[in-house]
């Protein structure tokens, strides 16, 4: 399964944070940035993918975050 969200990270710096926390959170899953793209993509590969659980992470580090 995939998920894509579009997030309001827009620098190499905050997304390197983001990656660390989510990775430590969902170990399972492949996690990574698309910030060329102008919806500064976050792309989520793996089973059992929490859309909610996502959404708060980024939400208690004060960036958008929405399911595409």
């Amino acid at each position: 399964m995939v998920e894509v969200f579009k997030t309001s990270v827009r620098n190499h710096n905050d997304s390197g944070k983001i990656l660390k926390t989510l990775k430590k959170k969902f170990p399972l899953l492949k996690i990574n940035f698309d910030l060329d793209d102008c919806d500064n993509i976050l792309r989520i590969e793996g089973k059992n993918i929490s859309i909610e659980g996502i959404i708060r992470e980024l939400n208690l580090k004060k960036f958008e975050c929405e399911p595409l």
